[in-house]
């Protein structure tokens, strides 16, 4: 018998932002205090945290700096949020460790509708099919 593990998912943005992102998925933890962040991270040990790079501003950096150089935490998946692309902080960011980026534009009314949500799907399908193949049998 399969027993696949649950995905756990922490998301660091404001609430406004949850609703947009997370329509039908209960196993998200949402955090609203930048002082939460790692007592969550060590509470739930999460496969995936989302970060709204907007919300965060400067402390965006240190906190993935800080993920990244702890070996407790080397598994986790960082997603960041952002309004629009920029290259000089999107390449920083990736180099010090951020996976995947959702830009705002993925959002508008103007593209297809559903595209954030199949981003976000994406991202954590992918690494939920990962959790899976290495689930006892």
């Amino acid at each position: 018998m399969l027993r696949p593990r649950l995905k756990k998912v922490l998301l660091v943005a404001p609430e406004t932002l949850l609703h947009q992102l997370t329509p039908g998925y209960e196993n998200i933890k949402h955090i609203y205090a930048l002082n939460k962040i790692f007592p969550s991270i060590n509470e739930q040990t999460p496969d995936l945290i989302v970060l709204d790079y907007n919300y965060l501003t400067n402390d965006a950096e240190k906190i993935v700096r800080r993920i990244r150089s702890n070996p407790f935490y080397n598994k986790i998946k960082i997603c960041c949020y952002k309004t629009k692309p920029n290259t000089k902080t999107d390449g920083l960011l990736k180099a010090i460790g951020v996976d995947h980026f959702i830009y705002q534009e993925d959002m508008t009314a103007g593209n297809q509708p559903g595209k954030a949500v199949s981003t976000i799907r994406t991202v954590l399908d992918s690494t939920l099919t990962t959790l899976l193949a290495g689930a006892s049998f």
